[in-house]
Protein backbone atom coordinates (compact mmCIF):
# COMPACT_ATOMS: atom_id res chain seq x y z
CA UNK A 1 0.00 0.00 0.00
CA UNK A 2 3.19 2.45 0.35
CA UNK A 3 4.21 4.23 -2.64
CA UNK A 4 7.93 3.32 -3.08
CA UNK A 5 9.06 6.57 -3.63
CA UNK A 6 8.23 7.06 0.25
CA UNK A 7 11.81 8.06 1.44
CA UNK A 8 11.86 5.25 4.54
CA UNK A 9 14.03 6.32 7.08
CA UNK A 10 12.71 9.19 7.67
CA UNK A 11 9.26 7.93 8.00
CA UNK A 12 10.72 5.25 10.63
CA UNK A 13 11.88 8.14 12.52
CA UNK A 14 8.34 9.86 12.76
CA UNK A 15 6.87 5.98 13.42
CA UNK A 16 9.71 6.24 16.02
CA UNK A 17 8.55 9.63 17.59
CA UNK A 18 4.71 8.95 17.42
CA UNK A 19 5.30 5.25 19.28
CA UNK A 20 7.18 7.13 21.94
CA UNK A 21 4.31 9.21 22.77
CA UNK A 22 2.10 6.87 23.85
CA UNK A 23 4.94 4.87 25.63
CA UNK A 24 6.22 8.00 27.60
CA UNK A 25 3.10 8.76 28.28
CA UNK A 26 2.41 5.64 30.88
CA UNK A 27 5.60 6.25 33.06
CA UNK A 28 5.75 9.94 33.06
CA UNK A 29 1.91 10.20 34.25
CA UNK A 30 2.64 7.24 36.99
CA UNK A 31 5.47 9.36 38.44
CA UNK A 32 3.89 12.61 38.29
CA UNK A 33 0.24 11.67 39.06
CA UNK A 34 0.62 11.85 42.71
CA UNK A 35 1.16 15.63 42.95
CA UNK A 36 -1.81 16.46 40.29
CA UNK A 37 -3.94 14.64 42.35
CA UNK A 38 -2.71 16.30 45.23
CA UNK A 39 -4.10 19.63 43.44
CA UNK A 40 -7.55 18.24 42.10
CA UNK A 41 -8.75 16.66 44.33
CA UNK A 42 -11.30 13.55 44.36
CA UNK A 43 -8.11 10.80 45.17
CA UNK A 44 -10.93 8.53 45.02
CA UNK A 45 -10.92 8.81 41.38
CA UNK A 46 -7.35 8.35 40.86
CA UNK A 47 -6.92 5.12 39.45
CA UNK A 48 -9.77 6.11 36.51
CA UNK A 49 -6.97 8.76 35.15
CA UNK A 50 -5.21 5.09 34.17
CA UNK A 51 -8.23 3.02 33.61
CA UNK A 52 -9.72 5.46 31.29
CA UNK A 53 -6.64 5.49 28.78
CA UNK A 54 -6.50 2.16 28.79
CA UNK A 55 -9.93 1.60 27.95
CA UNK A 56 -10.19 3.81 25.76
CA UNK A 57 -7.06 2.47 23.54
CA UNK A 58 -8.47 -1.21 23.87
CA UNK A 59 -11.71 -0.68 22.97
CA UNK A 60 -10.68 1.50 19.35
CA UNK A 61 -7.65 -0.56 18.39
CA UNK A 62 -9.68 -2.79 16.40
CA UNK A 63 -11.30 -0.55 14.74
CA UNK A 64 -8.78 1.64 13.85
CA UNK A 65 -7.43 -1.12 12.48
CA UNK A 66 -9.58 -2.15 10.31
CA UNK A 67 -10.20 1.50 9.39
CA UNK A 68 -6.84 2.02 7.70
CA UNK A 69 -7.64 -1.27 5.49
CA UNK A 70 -10.09 0.75 4.05
CA UNK A 71 -8.95 4.09 4.14
CA UNK A 72 -5.37 4.14 4.07
CA UNK A 73 -2.77 4.27 6.64
CA UNK A 74 -1.71 8.06 6.41
CA UNK A 75 -5.64 9.16 7.23
CA UNK A 76 -6.20 6.90 9.91
CA UNK A 77 -2.63 7.86 11.92
CA UNK A 78 -3.07 11.64 11.29
CA UNK A 79 -6.36 11.51 12.58
CA UNK A 80 -4.66 9.29 15.50
CA UNK A 81 -2.42 12.19 16.00
CA UNK A 82 -4.43 14.80 16.22
CA UNK A 83 -6.97 13.58 18.76
CA UNK A 84 -4.13 12.27 20.91
CA UNK A 85 -2.61 16.15 20.67
CA UNK A 86 -5.81 17.35 21.31
CA UNK A 87 -6.47 15.02 24.37
CA UNK A 88 -2.61 16.20 25.77
CA UNK A 89 -4.00 19.78 25.71
CA UNK A 90 -7.11 19.75 27.02
CA UNK A 91 -5.24 17.29 29.92
CA UNK A 92 -2.93 20.18 30.82
CA UNK A 93 -6.00 22.46 31.40
CA UNK A 94 -7.81 20.07 33.38
CA UNK A 95 -9.61 21.64 36.41
CA UNK A 96 -10.72 18.54 38.18
CA UNK A 97 -10.59 15.10 38.64
CA UNK A 98 -13.47 13.94 36.52
CA UNK A 99 -12.24 16.69 33.66
CA UNK A 100 -8.80 15.15 33.76
CA UNK A 101 -10.56 11.11 33.43
CA UNK A 102 -12.64 12.71 30.13
CA UNK A 103 -9.68 14.02 28.77
CA UNK A 104 -7.51 10.85 29.08
CA UNK A 105 -10.35 9.25 27.55
CA UNK A 106 -9.88 11.19 24.55
CA UNK A 107 -6.27 10.44 24.54
CA UNK A 108 -6.71 6.85 24.85
CA UNK A 109 -8.78 6.59 22.07
CA UNK A 110 -5.86 8.40 19.56
CA UNK A 111 -3.34 5.58 20.90
CA UNK A 112 -6.00 3.45 20.02
CA UNK A 113 -5.29 4.37 16.23
CA UNK A 114 -1.46 5.69 16.40
CA UNK A 115 0.10 2.12 17.67
CA UNK A 116 -1.20 0.25 15.15
CA UNK A 117 -1.11 1.72 12.44
CA UNK A 118 2.14 2.63 13.22
CA UNK A 119 3.11 -1.45 13.58
CA UNK A 120 1.12 -1.43 10.05
CA UNK A 121 2.96 0.88 8.26
CA UNK A 122 6.13 -0.57 9.14
CA UNK A 123 4.86 -3.81 7.65
CA UNK A 124 3.67 -2.18 4.46
CA UNK A 125 7.35 -0.25 3.92
CA UNK A 126 9.54 -3.38 4.37
CA UNK A 127 9.80 -7.24 3.72
CA UNK A 128 9.83 -9.54 6.32
CA UNK A 129 13.31 -9.97 6.77
CA UNK A 130 13.86 -5.89 7.36
CA UNK A 131 10.33 -5.54 9.06
CA UNK A 132 12.07 -7.77 12.27
CA UNK A 133 15.24 -5.20 12.85
CA UNK A 134 12.52 -2.16 12.68
CA UNK A 135 10.20 -3.26 15.23
CA UNK A 136 13.77 -4.04 17.37
CA UNK A 137 13.98 -0.53 17.35
CA UNK A 138 10.15 0.08 18.10
CA UNK A 139 10.66 -2.57 21.06
CA UNK A 140 13.99 0.07 21.90
CA UNK A 141 11.39 2.90 22.38
CA UNK A 142 9.46 1.60 24.82
CA UNK A 143 12.63 0.22 26.82
CA UNK A 144 13.89 3.72 26.89
CA UNK A 145 10.71 5.42 27.41
CA UNK A 146 10.42 2.99 30.62
CA UNK A 147 13.42 4.80 31.94
CA UNK A 148 12.96 7.84 30.35
CA UNK A 149 9.63 8.71 31.45
CA UNK A 150 9.71 8.66 35.23
CA UNK A 151 12.94 11.21 35.51
CA UNK A 152 10.98 13.22 33.31
CA UNK A 153 8.31 13.21 34.69
CA UNK A 154 10.50 14.31 38.27
CA UNK A 155 11.52 16.85 36.43
CA UNK A 156 8.58 18.44 35.26
CA UNK A 157 6.71 18.21 38.54
CA UNK A 158 10.11 19.73 40.27
CA UNK A 159 10.66 22.73 37.87
CA UNK A 160 7.54 23.45 35.79
CA UNK A 161 3.92 23.39 36.19
CA UNK A 162 2.50 20.33 36.19
CA UNK A 163 0.18 21.02 32.79
CA UNK A 164 4.06 20.33 30.69
CA UNK A 165 3.83 16.28 31.83
CA UNK A 166 0.67 16.29 28.82
CA UNK A 167 2.33 19.49 26.90
CA UNK A 168 5.44 17.70 26.42
CA UNK A 169 3.79 15.74 23.40
CA UNK A 170 2.33 18.58 21.26
CA UNK A 171 5.92 19.29 19.99
CA UNK A 172 6.80 15.56 19.05
CA UNK A 173 3.33 14.79 17.51
CA UNK A 174 3.50 18.08 15.47
CA UNK A 175 7.00 17.21 14.33
CA UNK A 176 5.80 13.30 13.46
CA UNK A 177 2.86 14.76 11.68
CA UNK A 178 4.61 17.11 9.57
CA UNK A 179 7.00 14.06 8.65
CA UNK A 180 3.90 12.19 7.13
CA UNK A 181 2.24 14.95 5.93
CA UNK A 182 5.35 15.67 3.51
CA UNK A 183 6.87 12.10 2.99
CA UNK A 184 4.68 9.43 3.40
CA UNK A 185 3.08 8.75 0.30
CA UNK A 186 0.31 5.37 -0.36
CA UNK A 187 -1.21 3.99 -3.53
CA UNK A 188 -4.49 5.02 -3.31
CA UNK A 189 -7.17 2.12 -4.36
CA UNK A 190 -10.38 2.78 -3.84
CA UNK A 191 -12.54 0.23 -2.19
CA UNK A 192 -16.45 0.84 -1.75
CA UNK A 193 -16.84 -0.94 1.36
CA UNK A 194 -19.54 -0.38 3.20
CA UNK A 195 -18.40 0.23 7.35
CA UNK A 196 -20.11 -1.55 9.72
CA UNK A 197 -21.36 0.75 12.38
CA UNK A 198 -23.47 -0.99 14.42
CA UNK A 199 -20.43 -3.70 14.57
CA UNK A 200 -17.88 -1.12 15.99
CA UNK A 201 -20.82 0.15 18.43
CA UNK A 202 -21.07 -3.27 19.99
CA UNK A 203 -17.70 -3.82 20.14
CA UNK A 204 -16.64 -0.82 22.04
CA UNK A 205 -19.45 -1.55 24.15
CA UNK A 206 -18.65 -4.99 24.90
CA UNK A 207 -14.55 -3.97 25.53
CA UNK A 208 -15.57 -0.64 27.40
CA UNK A 209 -17.69 -2.68 29.86
CA UNK A 210 -15.41 -5.54 30.16
CA UNK A 211 -12.53 -2.95 31.44
CA UNK A 212 -14.92 -1.43 33.79
CA UNK A 213 -15.79 -4.57 35.82
CA UNK A 214 -12.54 -5.88 35.63
CA UNK A 215 -11.41 -2.22 37.11
CA UNK A 216 -13.94 -2.66 40.07
CA UNK A 217 -13.43 -6.05 40.31
CA UNK A 218 -9.96 -5.41 41.02
CA UNK A 219 -11.12 -2.49 43.68
CA UNK A 220 -13.09 -5.30 45.26
CA UNK A 221 -16.53 -3.27 43.91
CA UNK A 222 -18.24 -6.56 43.17
CA UNK A 223 -21.71 -4.74 43.01
CA UNK A 224 -20.50 -2.64 40.11
CA UNK A 225 -18.20 -5.33 38.56
CA UNK A 226 -21.12 -7.51 37.73
CA UNK A 227 -23.65 -5.43 36.00
CA UNK A 228 -20.23 -4.08 33.76
CA UNK A 229 -19.53 -7.97 33.52
CA UNK A 230 -23.34 -8.64 32.43
CA UNK A 231 -23.61 -5.92 29.81
CA UNK A 232 -19.94 -7.14 28.02
CA UNK A 233 -21.15 -10.83 27.94
CA UNK A 234 -25.17 -9.30 26.26
CA UNK A 235 -23.00 -6.97 23.87
CA UNK A 236 -20.70 -9.82 22.69
CA UNK A 237 -23.31 -11.75 21.86
CA UNK A 238 -25.09 -8.91 19.75
CA UNK A 239 -21.84 -8.46 18.58
CA UNK A 240 -21.39 -12.21 16.93
CA UNK A 241 -24.75 -11.72 15.76
CA UNK A 242 -24.14 -8.86 13.87
CA UNK A 243 -20.57 -9.80 12.44
CA UNK A 244 -22.27 -12.48 11.11
CA UNK A 245 -24.57 -10.99 9.08
CA UNK A 246 -22.72 -7.91 7.83
CA UNK A 247 -21.63 -7.10 4.47
CA UNK A 248 -18.11 -6.23 5.58
CA UNK A 249 -17.47 -6.70 9.70
CA UNK A 250 -15.37 -4.39 11.43
CA UNK A 251 -13.86 -7.43 13.29
CA UNK A 252 -13.58 -10.29 10.68
CA UNK A 253 -14.24 -14.13 12.69
CA UNK A 254 -12.38 -15.48 9.62
CA UNK A 255 -9.79 -13.91 9.99
CA UNK A 256 -9.07 -13.66 13.95
CA UNK A 257 -9.80 -17.55 13.88
CA UNK A 258 -7.15 -18.20 11.15
CA UNK A 259 -4.96 -20.82 13.04
CA UNK A 260 -1.16 -18.51 13.26
CA UNK A 261 -3.23 -15.75 14.13
CA UNK A 262 -5.31 -17.15 16.90
CA UNK A 263 -2.48 -18.90 18.10
CA UNK A 264 -0.03 -16.34 18.15
CA UNK A 265 -2.49 -13.67 20.11
CA UNK A 266 -3.01 -16.19 22.69
CA UNK A 267 0.22 -16.59 23.29
CA UNK A 268 0.75 -12.68 23.59
CA UNK A 269 -2.20 -12.34 25.56
CA UNK A 270 -0.87 -15.00 28.69
CA UNK A 271 2.58 -13.15 28.05
CA UNK A 272 1.03 -9.44 28.70
CA UNK A 273 -0.88 -11.33 31.85
CA UNK A 274 2.54 -12.38 33.31
CA UNK A 275 4.28 -9.19 32.44
CA UNK A 276 1.84 -7.21 34.09
CA UNK A 277 2.28 -8.83 37.03
CA UNK A 278 5.90 -8.49 36.74
CA UNK A 279 5.98 -4.81 36.63
CA UNK A 280 3.39 -4.66 39.42
CA UNK A 281 4.45 -6.47 41.90
CA UNK A 282 8.35 -7.03 41.82
CA UNK A 283 9.04 -3.51 42.66
CA UNK A 284 6.98 -4.00 45.65
CA UNK A 285 8.14 -7.34 46.56
CA UNK A 286 11.94 -5.74 46.36
CA UNK A 287 11.02 -2.22 48.22
CA UNK A 288 9.03 -3.97 51.47
CA UNK A 289 9.77 -7.40 51.87
CA UNK A 290 13.78 -7.40 50.56
CA UNK A 291 13.77 -3.70 52.17
CA UNK A 292 15.63 -2.24 49.74
CA UNK A 293 15.54 1.03 48.42
CA UNK A 294 12.84 2.16 45.21
CA UNK A 295 16.18 3.35 43.53
CA UNK A 296 17.29 -0.92 43.61
CA UNK A 297 13.58 -2.12 43.33
CA UNK A 298 13.67 0.08 40.11
CA UNK A 299 16.94 -0.84 38.59
CA UNK A 300 15.85 -4.81 38.99
CA UNK A 301 12.46 -3.66 36.96
CA UNK A 302 14.36 -2.21 34.32
CA UNK A 303 16.63 -6.02 33.70
CA UNK A 304 12.91 -6.68 31.88
CA UNK A 305 13.53 -3.37 29.68
CA UNK A 306 17.01 -4.80 28.97
CA UNK A 307 16.16 -7.84 28.56
CA UNK A 308 13.22 -7.01 25.83
CA UNK A 309 14.90 -5.18 23.14
CA UNK A 310 17.83 -7.78 23.21
CA UNK A 311 15.86 -10.68 22.65
CA UNK A 312 13.92 -8.85 19.77
CA UNK A 313 17.00 -7.83 18.15
CA UNK A 314 18.43 -11.19 18.25
CA UNK A 315 14.92 -12.64 16.90
CA UNK A 316 14.73 -9.66 14.18
CA UNK A 317 18.30 -10.84 13.07
CA UNK A 318 17.59 -14.77 12.87
CA UNK A 319 14.08 -15.17 11.84
CA UNK A 320 15.02 -15.03 8.11
CA UNK A 321 17.14 -18.25 8.83
CA UNK A 322 15.16 -20.60 11.65
CA UNK A 323 11.86 -19.20 10.79
CA UNK A 324 9.61 -17.48 13.10
CA UNK A 325 7.42 -20.40 14.85
CA UNK A 326 11.27 -21.44 16.47
CA UNK A 327 11.23 -18.04 17.94
CA UNK A 328 7.89 -17.87 19.38
CA UNK A 329 8.97 -21.09 21.48
CA UNK A 330 12.23 -20.18 22.81
CA UNK A 331 10.53 -17.17 23.94
CA UNK A 332 7.47 -19.37 25.60
CA UNK A 333 9.76 -21.40 27.09
CA UNK A 334 12.31 -18.59 28.62
CA UNK A 335 9.67 -16.67 30.20
CA UNK A 336 8.32 -19.10 32.22
CA UNK A 337 11.79 -19.68 33.40
CA UNK A 338 12.45 -16.02 34.58
CA UNK A 339 8.93 -16.64 36.26
CA UNK A 340 10.45 -19.75 38.23
CA UNK A 341 12.91 -17.66 39.38
CA UNK A 342 10.77 -15.01 41.17
CA UNK A 343 8.96 -17.94 42.81
CA UNK A 344 12.26 -18.45 44.86
CA UNK A 345 12.80 -15.05 46.00
CA UNK A 346 12.29 -15.20 50.22
CA UNK A 347 13.25 -12.41 53.14
CA UNK A 348 16.61 -13.19 52.95
CA UNK A 349 17.63 -12.93 48.67
CA UNK A 350 19.62 -10.89 46.87
CA UNK A 351 17.53 -8.14 44.80
CA UNK A 352 20.23 -9.66 42.19
CA UNK A 353 17.47 -12.89 41.95
CA UNK A 354 14.78 -10.83 41.06
CA UNK A 355 17.04 -9.09 38.63
CA UNK A 356 17.66 -12.39 36.95
CA UNK A 357 13.99 -13.09 37.47
CA UNK A 358 13.23 -9.45 35.33
CA UNK A 359 16.02 -9.85 32.49
CA UNK A 360 15.13 -13.56 31.68
CA UNK A 361 11.25 -12.87 31.25
CA UNK A 362 12.16 -9.76 29.32
CA UNK A 363 14.23 -11.63 26.92
CA UNK A 364 11.94 -14.25 26.28
CA UNK A 365 8.91 -11.66 25.92
CA UNK A 366 11.46 -9.59 23.29
CA UNK A 367 11.97 -13.19 21.12
CA UNK A 368 8.09 -14.13 21.82
CA UNK A 369 6.16 -10.78 20.83
CA UNK A 370 8.39 -9.85 17.91
CA UNK A 371 8.17 -13.24 16.57
CA UNK A 372 4.33 -13.29 16.59
CA UNK A 373 3.81 -9.83 15.79
CA UNK A 374 5.51 -10.85 12.23
CA UNK A 375 4.16 -13.67 11.56
CA UNK A 376 0.13 -12.12 12.33
CA UNK A 377 1.43 -9.73 9.78
CA UNK A 378 2.41 -12.55 7.14
CA UNK A 379 -0.44 -14.34 7.59
CA UNK A 380 -3.21 -11.84 5.59
CA UNK A 381 -2.38 -9.70 2.01
CA UNK A 382 -2.06 -5.71 2.21
CA UNK A 383 -5.63 -5.31 2.54
CA UNK A 384 -6.39 -7.19 6.15
CA UNK A 385 -2.85 -6.02 7.48
CA UNK A 386 -3.84 -3.20 9.82
CA UNK A 387 -6.75 -5.74 11.05
CA UNK A 388 -4.56 -8.35 11.66
CA UNK A 389 -1.75 -5.94 13.37
CA UNK A 390 -4.75 -4.65 15.55
CA UNK A 391 -5.62 -8.11 16.88
CA UNK A 392 -2.32 -8.63 17.78
CA UNK A 393 -2.28 -5.53 19.73
CA UNK A 394 -5.75 -5.72 21.41
CA UNK A 395 -4.39 -8.91 22.50
CA UNK A 396 -1.43 -7.29 24.62
CA UNK A 397 -3.78 -4.70 25.98
CA UNK A 398 -6.16 -7.31 26.82
CA UNK A 399 -3.70 -9.21 28.61
CA UNK A 400 -2.49 -6.66 30.51
CA UNK A 401 -5.65 -5.66 31.63
CA UNK A 402 -6.69 -9.21 32.98
CA UNK A 403 -3.26 -9.95 34.50
CA UNK A 404 -3.63 -6.59 36.52
CA UNK A 405 -7.32 -7.75 38.41
CA UNK A 406 -6.55 -11.04 38.32
CA UNK A 407 -3.08 -10.88 40.38
CA UNK A 408 -4.07 -8.03 41.84
CA UNK A 409 -7.02 -10.26 43.21
CA UNK A 410 -4.70 -12.93 44.38
CA UNK A 411 -2.82 -10.29 46.23
CA UNK A 412 -5.56 -9.32 48.00
CA UNK A 413 -6.78 -12.68 48.72
CA UNK A 414 -3.29 -13.38 50.02
CA UNK A 415 -3.10 -10.13 52.14
CA UNK A 416 -6.80 -11.08 53.57
CA UNK A 417 -5.69 -14.72 54.60
CA UNK A 418 -2.44 -14.62 56.45
CA UNK A 419 -0.51 -17.53 58.14
CA UNK A 420 -1.26 -16.21 61.43
CA UNK A 421 -4.98 -15.26 60.46
CA UNK A 422 -4.39 -11.75 60.70
CA UNK A 423 -6.09 -9.56 57.88
CA UNK A 424 -3.39 -6.81 56.60
CA UNK A 425 -5.34 -3.58 55.64
CA UNK A 426 -4.18 -1.12 53.04
CA UNK A 427 -3.45 1.26 55.65
CA UNK A 428 -1.04 -0.76 56.95
CA UNK A 429 0.28 -1.87 53.56
CA UNK A 430 0.58 1.80 52.47
CA UNK A 431 2.33 2.96 55.97
CA UNK A 432 4.77 0.15 54.78
CA UNK A 433 5.44 1.49 50.97
CA UNK A 434 5.63 4.79 52.06
CA UNK A 435 8.00 4.38 55.14
CA UNK A 436 5.15 5.53 57.64
CA UNK A 437 5.33 4.88 61.13
CA UNK A 438 4.55 1.05 62.07
CA UNK A 439 5.61 -0.55 65.75
CA UNK A 440 8.61 -2.63 65.15
CA UNK A 441 6.42 -5.81 65.64
CA UNK A 442 3.87 -4.92 63.23
CA UNK A 443 6.36 -4.10 60.30
CA UNK A 444 7.74 -7.58 60.68
CA UNK A 445 4.43 -9.13 60.24
CA UNK A 446 2.84 -6.96 56.96
CA UNK A 447 6.61 -7.70 55.71
CA UNK A 448 5.88 -11.38 56.54
CA UNK A 449 2.15 -11.23 55.26
CA UNK A 450 3.26 -9.45 52.06
CA UNK A 451 6.02 -11.96 51.31
CA UNK A 452 3.42 -14.59 51.54
CA UNK A 453 0.77 -12.42 49.21
CA UNK A 454 3.64 -11.72 46.87
CA UNK A 455 4.50 -14.92 46.72
CA UNK A 456 1.51 -15.87 45.67
CA UNK A 457 0.94 -13.97 42.93
CA UNK A 458 4.49 -14.94 41.27
CA UNK A 459 3.18 -18.92 41.85
CA UNK A 460 0.01 -17.52 39.92
CA UNK A 461 1.70 -15.60 37.45
CA UNK A 462 4.32 -19.02 36.68
CA UNK A 463 0.87 -20.79 35.60
CA UNK A 464 -0.09 -18.45 33.59
CA UNK A 465 3.38 -18.29 31.73
CA UNK A 466 3.00 -22.11 31.09
CA UNK A 467 0.37 -21.98 28.84
CA UNK A 468 2.10 -19.97 26.45
CA UNK A 469 4.22 -22.95 24.79
CA UNK A 470 1.25 -24.75 24.21
CA UNK A 471 -0.33 -21.77 22.43
CA UNK A 472 2.87 -21.68 20.32
CA UNK A 473 2.55 -25.33 19.17
CA UNK A 474 -0.60 -24.58 17.72
CA UNK A 475 1.21 -22.02 15.04
CA UNK A 476 1.86 -24.67 12.69
CA UNK A 477 4.15 -24.04 9.83
CA UNK A 478 4.18 -21.24 7.90
CA UNK A 479 5.39 -19.60 4.60
CA UNK A 480 7.32 -17.57 7.08
CA UNK A 481 8.87 -20.59 8.64
CA UNK A 482 9.57 -22.29 4.99
CA UNK A 483 11.13 -19.53 3.44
Amino acid sequence: MTDDHSPRGIIVAAIMASIAMIAIEATIISTAMPQIAGQLGQINLYSWVFSSFLLAQTATTVIFGKLSDIFGRKPVMLTGIVIFLIGSLLCGLAWSMPSMIVFRLFQGVGAGAIQPVAMTMIADLFPGKQRGKVQGFIASVWALSAVVGPLLGSLIIHNLPWAWVFWINIPVGLLATAIFVVFYHEERKPRSVSIDILGAALFTVAISALMIGLTQAESERLLTAAPAFVVSAVAVVAFLWQERRAEAPMVAPDLWLRRPIAASNIAVFFASMAIMGLTTFLPMYVQTVLDQSPLVAGFALTMLLLGWPCGATLASRQFGRFGLKPFMIAGGIIIPLGAILLTFLSPGSSPVLAGAGSLIMGFGMGLLNIAALILTQESVGATERGSATASNVFSRNLGSTLGAALLGAVLSYGLGHTAGGQSIGPDQLRALLNGGSLAAGDVDSVRLALQGALHGTFVTMLLITLMIVPACLLVGNTATDRR
